[in-house]
């Protein structure tokens, strides 16, 4: 036999049997994950959506959730993408915009206006070539 043959057929059986495996492996990993979705669980919709699930219907794939007290809405079961695991964004942001009000400014480190030049001698965009050689 050809020895280029069975190196082809060897790395066509190696495809093929690493293709059953994760096959396996993602629909093992699809499974625990829908598992994980129950009534009372955030989470977050393919579209960033987040919210709470209330109620979830095996037969029609519907799953009812709670984006803020009093708003429900219906969606498509496959559309949640996962568990919410987002942090407290509002008190990092507090604490932020509190730290840079006390921070002493620096000399040197004031924002330029809006419009407002801060190197005085650079050229604008109407000065001529001949005007920066002088």
């Amino acid at each position: 036999m050809d020895p280029q043959l069975i190196l082809i057929v060897l790395a066509a059986g190696a495809f093929i049997v690493f293709q059953i495996f994760q096959g396996r492996k993602r629909k093992k990993t699809t499974e625990d994950r829908q598992l994980a979705f129950v009534p009372g669980v955030e989470i977050m919709t393919n579209y960033g959506l987040y919210g709470t699930i209330l109620s979830i219907d095996e037969e029609t794939n519907v799953a009812i959730i709670e984006t803020t007290p009093g708003t429900t809405l219906m969606i498509h079961r496959q559309t949640i993408l996962k568990l919410a695991d987002y942090a407290p964004v509002a008190e990092d942001l507090d604490d932020a915009a509190s730290d840079e009000a006390t921070a002493p400014d620096a000399p040197g480190t004031v924002e330029p206006q809006f419009g407002e030049r801060t190197n005085p001698a650079a050229p604008t965009n109407n000065t001529k070539k001949n005007d920066l050689d002088n």
